[in-house]
């Protein structure tokens, strides 16, 4: 049936259409069925949808679209569009096989994630496609497949110069914020660091989080070409390009699920290097028993990446770091940032811990590209930093991203927990650290999150600041201690 388009002047988070309750019942459809919205101008041009039923929202002859199906369909108000129901997918059938715990063939792969790029699949179906990869697992062949449908379904980001480099961490690490302060170095040194992050899944910020406290992070291709001219990085979210958007969908899942499929993983990463065009690749796996993964699912990960990296013909090195305990005081955007900063400036209360992670991951980019001697690496990015050149890539950076680090403010309302004796603090529980941070209104409210001043090993006395809470409503920050007092976070003896 042909239909005019009505723009809704709302989000709903995922491509929504709304059909008036008539034009509904005189099409057969149903609320939540799947349809098909094709220009009328383009007949090629097809779009799904899951559809709402509504009485007055829409008029009889009209369909209702988001925001996101206007973005990403193109449509104009009034535009006239044919509407029809969507036959099921075909890749239903071969989510259903993985589910049953079989292999999927590289065709059947590539049509999963070309209906989910396209909308045709909900969001419950997409998220029984994860369910059956965390479940039933995949092989490298699958993988592989994966990796390659990835980057199939979106853009290419084609760079000039030979030392194209990329960092990532796998995360699960309260704090950990590494990748500005790597970037930052690794710019300086001459290297070209086209970096993309995520924004946070289960813990308290992802670097994309945090950046956008200060900065834009989402750009065209051709905006981040210009960035990468003028200062040799950019620090942006990948859920907001075009280069492997099956996985930002695929990620939006997991975020709701609190999942992270093993393969989706290891797809995720390699496929937004192979994206940008990296050419040398560090991974950064934290293991401990907080961690995201134990010791020996490190070594199995290391091993995965490897061989991929291998198959992708990539110079890849994966390195192991102990994930006991949080990396730096802050955790949350803002706090976060302010450790980055710290750190960049040689301040004299920088957090050790993470200047010291910082240099060891800069100084194997250095060491994998030439541009310092095997061994020389790490003295080399200190002494970057030392110049002040990494702080000045950084502002550049920021500068060029839009941003700037006036009104780093923290939360409006905050509590200090204190020590009531004498004692020495022996286990610091990861996840149950970013879930206080989360509680406190992370990542959304980036003022919010907590502030570490202790770590493993340290002796604190009594009345001594163990953290602070920080919050943007007095109702958060009364759960934040509430959590904090129920699940004991961090321990002593």
């Amino acid at each position: 049936m042909e239909l005019k388009v009505r723009l809704l002047k709302w989000s709903a988070g995922i491509p929504v259409a709304m059909l008036n309750l008539k034009t509904a019942e005189k099409m057969g459809i149903h609320k939540n069925d799947r349809i098909s919205i094709e220009k009328i101008s383009k007949k090629d041009s097809k779009f799904s949808s899951i559809v709402d039923i509504v009485e007055k929202i829409v008029k009889e002859g009209e369909i209702g679209v988001s925001s996101e199906i206007k973005e990403v369909f193109d449509l104009q108000d009034k535009q006239k569009v044919e509407v029809s129901i969507a036959e099921s997918p075909i890749s239903l059938s071969y989510i259903r096989k993985k589910v049953d715990k079989k292999s999927l063939s590289k065709i059947e792969i590539k049509e999963i994630i070309k209906d989910i790029v396209n909308n045709s699949l909900s969001d419950a179906e997409v998220a029984l496609f994860v369910s059956g990869m965390y479940e039933n697992k995949m092989n490298f062949k699958e993988t592989v497949s994966l990796i390659e449908s990835f980057v199939e379904s979106g853009e290419v980001l084609s760079l000039p110069g030979k030392f194209i480099v990329d960092k990532h961490c796998i995360g699960g690490i309260p704090g950990n914020r590494t990748t500005p302060i790597v970037v930052s170095i690794c710019a300086s040194a001459g290297l070209t660091v086209p970096k993309t992050s995520s924004k946070a899944i289960t813990s308290a910020a992802g670097t994309a989080d945090v950046i956008e406290s200060i900065a834009r992070i989402e750009f065209s291709v051709k905006e981040l070409k210009e960035i990468i001219k003028k200062t040799g990085a950019f620090l942006v979210w990948g859920g907001s390009l075009e280069l492997v958007p099956a996985d930002s969908k695929i990620i939006r899942v997991e975020r709701i699920l609190k999942i992270d499929p093993y393969a989706q993983l290891l797809a995720s990463i390699m496929s937004k290097k192979i994206a940008v065009g990296s050419k040398y690749v560090l991974i950064d796996i934290p293991y401990g028993k907080t961690a995201k993964v134990d010791k020996s699912t490190a070594l199995k990960l290391k091993k995965s990446f490897e061989k991929l990296g291998k198959h992708f013909k990539i110079n890849l090195k994966v390195v192991l770091t102990k994930g006991n305990e949080p990396i730096g005081n802050g955790i949350g955007p803002i706090l976060e940032l302010i450790d980055v900063i710290k750190v960049l400036k040689s301040s004299e209360d920088n957090p050790r811990d993470l200047r010291k992670k910082s240099l060891f991951l800069a100084g194997h980019l250095l060491e994998m590209t030439g541009k310092a001697k095997k061994g020389r690496g790490f003295l080399m990015a200190d002494e970057i930093l030392k110049s002040g050149k990494a702080f000045k890539k950084f502002l550049e950076i920021i500068s060029a991203q839009k941003g700037s680090l006036k009104n780093l403010q923290l939360g409006k309302f905050k509590k200090d927990i204190l020590a009531n004796s004498e004692k020495k603090i022996c286990f610091m529980d990861n996840i149950k650290i970013n879930m206080l941070a989360r509680v406190a209104g992370c990542p959304i409210d980036s003022s919010s999150g907590v502030y570490i001043y202790y770590h493993l090993g340290d002796k604190v006395k009594k009345g001594d600041k163990i953290l602070t809470i920080y919050a943007q409503s007095k109702m958060r920050l009364q759960k934040a201690i509430n959590y904090y007092k129920r699940e004991k976070p961090i321990l002593f003896k």
